[in-house]
């Protein structure tokens, strides 16, 4: 019997490891952008084309490589990071398992332009598939200019389960503002298809995070340091009112990498309780730095996923300087008694003796010679006429009672169709069941099998769900234009999946025009949303779609309802009358489902007869 275990040739080793290393084009960005900054570049430019699957290249001045090391550099595990097994646990840089390069160059076209300082000539390199087709001699400039194309050609199966577009470069600006964001001595640029995405100069730590996230972040994030032997952090937290339910920006850092740690996010958490609703998350941009020999970064292989061996230490010192940032700003109230200024209270003690005397009781002057039975006393209290009060009383109240006769004669009963929802057939037109408002929340009903207990708020979030659903399909969403528009900034991640919104937002009724640079002026509101924020509420939008993801293209039209529904809703506690309950419930039961939600919540609730029959045995 013949053996049935051998070698894999390289060219399918080096598959099989991309497919671990390079799951899609931003892993692609990421090792690249990684190895430059590793190899000293001030300066990075990132050029995209058609979100990684045609081109993707990345330009740095760092200090290139010989002809050697750029041939060696495509050979698995040939790195300049680590020499022993030790080095493993003192690692300073970004990559060191020198998989990254012959992964990529497994399942992709390489173009490489590299020149060393000071050198006269660089090398040019060409590999198709982990197959060298060119080295030569290049009169290029020092650093590095790496070109991926044609990524996935070789592997059909794994280009083909590539997702869309704008998923994919979305995927891409994370990578890139993971890396920009701890990197902020290196000017940065991101362009995709031609156009400039970001263009981040060397700055400060706190001015590279407004740079990519926006000016307006600056008045809700507040500063954080803390020193200890175990470690150092230092960063950023927002303010407990610029908490959000979606799209909080929540960033930790270790050693210069980015890193995902729910340990340490619940050690946030905590010192927000209490201090943000619930639901809500706060921002943090927080950067540690320790012994790498404390930490273990070689568990995962996008290593975004690190070992602490003092987690529990970290965990309580993260906590404890997050709640000293939010004391100083005022957002937790604290007694400092060590602070400088602070009102000095001494200790009560008879004995003490201060400039040679005791301390005294205070006294009190009292006017001896006052005598209140004095027939004239030594001052004269103002005279007060009490009978001016009532001067013209009857004739005001005259006039009241003539105004309040006029209102009630001129008083018309509710219009049904007052209350903002779809007209519909009203069920209980010919019944004379009265509807009755349970603290400003419940509506109760008789109906034929018993009684109706309904969720004014749920019930108005199903009506105009629908409502605002019918018109995304129908593509005839009405308009209400604004007087003054407004001025509404996205990231560029939520620029990323506008292109697939905006068919969308446009037939739900939003009015938006491109002002350049992630902006958009609003000129136009869906009807019956008048007097809202309309930039937040088009953030939250966005927010929810960006979760969603453009693969469920399908579902952003009721994503978008979701949210204006959820926006105009009646909210719980409205008194309504019996004329606007009857058309609220009228409308409910012409609903497709007037059982639940969107979201799956109930909206009403039966006690039938003979649960009531029950009770009263």
């Amino acid at each position: 019997m013949s053996d049935i275990i051998h070698l894999l040739p390289d060219h399918i080793a080096n598959q099989i490891a991309a497919g671990e290393v390079i799951q899609r084009p931003s892993s692609v960005v990421k090792e690249l952008v990684e190895n430059a900054i590793d190899a000293g570049a001030s300066m990075i430019r990132v050029n995209i084309v058609d979100a990684g699957r045609t081109l993707i290249q990345v330009i740095d001045d760092g200090k290139g490589m010989s002809e050697t090391d750029a041939r060696m550099a495509f050979e698995r595990h040939a790195t300049s990071k680590i020499s022993t097994a030790d080095d493993l646990f003192a690692l300073h840089t970004m990559g060191f398992r020198g998989e990254a390069l012959a992964s990529i160059a497994a399942v992709a076209h390489i173009d490489l332009r590299t020149k060393q300082k000071g050198a006269e000539l660089g090398t040019h390199l060409v590999i198709v598939g982990s197959t060298v087709e060119t080295i030569e001699e290049d009169a290029c400039n020092e650093g590095s200019v790496f070109s991926v194309k044609n990524l996935f050609f070789n592997v059909p199966a794994r280009r083909k389960f590539l997702r869309g577009n704008e998923t994919e470069f979305r995927n891409i600006v994370t990578e890139f503002e993971r890396i920009a964001l701890v990197n902020a001595q290196v000017g940065m640029s991101l362009y995709h298809n031609e156009a400039e995405i970001f263009n981040l100069p060397i700055s400060g730590l706190r001015q590279r995070i407004l740079n990519v996230y926006g000016k307006n972040l600056n008045q809700k994030i507040l500063s954080l340091d803390a020193q200890s032997s175990l470690v150092t952090m230092n960063g950023f937290v927002s303010r407990p009112d610029a908490a959000k339910k979606r799209g909080a920006l929540q960033y930790f850092f270790v050693n210069g990498r980015f890193m995902k740690h729910p340990y340490f996010h619940k050690a946030l958490m905590q010192a927000y309780e209490q201090l943000i609703p619930a639901g809500e998350q706060p921002s943090y941009f927080v950067y540690f730095t320790l012994d790498p020999a404390t930490i273990d970064v070689n568990i995962h292989p996008t290593k975004t996923e690190i070992k602490f061996e003092n987690e529990q230490p970290i965990w309580q010192i993260l906590m404890a300087a997050t709640r000293e940032s939010l004391a100083k700003s005022s957002a937790i109230p604290t007694i400092d008694f060590d602070a400088e200024g602070a009102i000095s209270i001494p200790v009560y003690n008879p004995t003490n003796k201060r400039d040679g005397e005791g301390m005294k009781a205070p006294k009190v002057q009292v006017d001896s010679a006052y005598n209140p039975f004095d027939q004239e006393p030594a001052y004269q209290r103002q005279a007060f006429d009490w009978t001016k009060l009532y001067e013209g009383f009857e004739r005001d109240r005259e006039a009241v009672g003539e105004a309040s006769r006029q209102r009630t004669e001129e008083q018309q009963p509710v219009d049904p169709a007052a209350l903002d929802v779809p007209v519909a057939e009203n069920l209980f037109a010919e019944t004379t069941n009265p509807c009755f408002q349970y603290k400003g929340r419940y509506i109760l009903t008789a109906m034929k099998s018993g009684l109706a207990m309904i969720d004014q708020h749920r019930a108005h979030l199903r009506i105009l769900f629908e409502q605002y659903s019918r018109a995304i399909r129908q593509k005839q969403g009405a308009s209400q234009q604004v007087l003054f528009p407004e001025v509404v900034t996205f990231t560029p991640a939520e620029v990323a999946i506008l292109p697939a919104l905006w068919d969308d937002l446009r037939f739900a009724g939003f009015d938006l025009s491109d002002l350049g640079g992630g902006s958009y002026a609003i000129n136009g509101l869906p009807a019956g949303i008048e007097g809202m924020d309309m930039v937040q509420l088009l953030k939250e939008i966005v927010a929810r779609c960006v979760d969603l993801g453009t693969d469920a293209q399908a579902l952003m039209g009721d994503t978008i309802a979701q949210a204006l529904a959820k926006a105009a809703a009646i909210p719980a506690g409205k008194e309504l009358t019996p004329e606007e309950m009857d058309h609220l419930i009228a409308s409910l039961f012409s609903c497709q489902d007037s059982n639940l939600t969107p979201d799956g919540k109930t909206i009403l609730s039966l006690l039938t007869d003979d649960e009531l029959e029950r009770r009263f045995k």
